[in-house]
């Protein structure tokens, strides 16, 4: 029962912009400010972000349960908000809130699951963890369209509502968890430091290269202002009681390692999740509506391993194959990406996406897992939260530099193949929508599948060089024994062998 509300609480997590998305053109059509669009989403990604490591942080300090639960009313509150803006400026300040809340749902989740169940059964729950998100990526943007359709853009934020009264009436009755009470203040320049810091780094991915140039003065002051802070943050660590994000934890190898790992899974998976219903419904001629649907074999393929995965390390204690073949898998499904062309069928570009899908499955939990075992319990929330939040700069790093790679390509490509003309018609943007393309001249058209082709093979081509980093990281992994395996080899029998690769195939 505690599983079940706090899977709600995850899938209001996920599925908010998701569902947002689909709606948004609806909203800019009422409130206007289209100039002001990007804050929209930006307002909740950069709140999200800045507020992770600190909500895992507290509820390290002041019991998990109350912080989750706080977290849980200031996003509702948000949402609430959401539902009621007037304008697009109150809209993108009452995202911000909600934002706020939604860093500690994610976080949440995962150290509470981290305080109930040990690592070595921990397994058992992957595939629920990995339904939810497949059924928050699939089912977003066909839920927002309906909801929007049939009842407004505003039920898009106030479906939120029952969902989360659901999960906090269930968190409050059977989530039992003791209360604690830390004397030490907050770090409170901890988290400002730290906040500047991630503010910085995802404003850089945000607008370099769209809104400003990468060489602008304001991209370079905001790296300026970011790698400073980020300094700051490191020195203000070492001297706090209770620092926000403790630095001893990335003394650990593996924390370290899978860290890495993390900010590596971010990296290519958004960046595949963004161009790849790109690629289908520009060069295959899917449709947008069914764009969830298009990320079908990828998430079925990623739910499916992450459950085989955690079951056999539940039964097995063996975890150390799955990093390895999860960023092996990876490497070679964005190379099979790479290899689409405008005669690629659906049918192939879906199974190069269950490849890729396979690798996320091996990764998506384990990753968690292996981060939460490779600190004490007492830092389970900086733990989960740290390890949450370098997948989400990853992401936002991932989509802000293959979002760059593909407009250069695609530019040059219709420059090459249809001349000034090719050239103006991607100057302002390198994305047309299905009605501009209908639009243009036979040969124009031509040349802009080939140019939009041509972009997604050199984004994935990129991704599977950089997932490589991983795949190498992924070897030196230690496996260490999981909390709360059976009794025969807590009492010191001898520790299970590492599983090879080889074996594991």
């Amino acid at each position: 029962m505690v599983l079940f509300g706090l899977m709600i609480a995850m899938l209001l997590a996920m599925l908010d912009n998701m569902i947002v998305g689909t709606a948004m053109p609806t909203i800019v059509g009422e409130l206007g400010g289209l100039s002001h669009l990007s804050w929209v989403v930006t307002a909740y990604t950069l709140a999200t972000a800045a507020s992770t490591p600190i909500w895992g942080k507290l509820g390290d300090m002041y019991g998990r349960k109350g912080v989750f639960m706080t977290s849980i009313v200031l996003f509702l509150a948000g949402s609430a908000l959401s539902g009621m803006a007037q304008s697009m400026d109150q809209l993108i300040a009452f995202r911000a809130v909600q934002g706020l809340g939604a860093g500690g749902l994610m976080v949440g989740v995962m150290a509470i699951i981290g305080d109930l169940i040990p690592p070595r059964e921990r397994g058992k729950y992957q595939g629920m963890i990995a339904g939810v998100m497949a059924i928050a990526m699939i089912g977003g943007p066909l839920v927002g369209g309906t909801i929007t359709d049939n009842w407004g853009w505003r039920w898009s934020f106030y479906i939120n509502l029952p969902l989360g009264v659901v999960a906090l009436f269930m968190i409050s009755v059977v989530l039992h968890l003791p209360k604690k009470r830390v004397q030490a203040r907050i770090d409170y320049l901890g988290a400002a430091l730290l906040t500047v810091g991630i503010t910085s780094l995802v404003l850089i991915t945000t607008w370099g290269g769209t809104q400003y140039g990468w060489g602008s003065a304001q991209i370079i002051g905001l790296g300026v202002l970011g790698v400073a802070a980020l300094a700051a943050f490191v020195y203000a660590e070492t001297r706090a009681a209770e620092p926000v994000m403790p630095l001893h934890i990335f003394r650990n190898r593996n924390f370290s390692l899978i860290s890495v790992i993390g900010f590596l899974v971010g990296f290519t998976m958004f960046g595949a999740m963004t161009f790849l219903p790109l690629y289908q419904q520009t060069v295959q001629g899917a449709s947008a509506t069914n764009s969830g649907l298009l990320l079908l074999p990828m998430l079925l393929a990623m739910m499916v391993v992450s459950l085989i995965a955690g079951r056999v390390t539940t039964s097995t204690g063996r975890y150390k194959v799955f990093p390895i073949l999860g960023g092996g898998l990876i490497t070679v499904g964005l190379y099979l990406l790479s290899t689409m062309d405008t005669g690629t069928t659906r049918f192939m570009s879906g199974a190069f996406m269950a490849v890729l899908g396979a690798g996320m499955g091996f990764l998506m939990q384990i990753t968690m897992l292996i981060a939460q075992n490779s600190v004490e319990m007492k830092d389970m929330g900086v733990g989960s939260s740290s390890s949450t939040l370098f997948r989400t700069i990853g992401g936002s790093f991932g989509v802000s530099m293959f979002g760059a790679v593909f407009t250069h390509q695609v530019q040059s490509t219709m420059a090459a193949r249809a001349g000034g003309t090719g050239a103006s018609v991607t100057s302002g943007s390198a994305q047309l929508s299905p009605t501009s393309i209908g639009k243009l001249p036979a040969a124009v058209k031509d040349a802009y599948l080939h140019a939009v082709a041509s972009g997604t093979h050199h984004v994935f081509l990129w991704g599977a060089a950089i997932s490589v980093i991983g795949f190498a990281a992924a070897w030196f992994v230690k496996e260490v024994p999981l909390r709360g395996a059976p009794q025969a080899a807590a009492a010191g029998e001898e520790p299970v062998p590492v599983m090879s690769v080889g074996e594991a195939v």
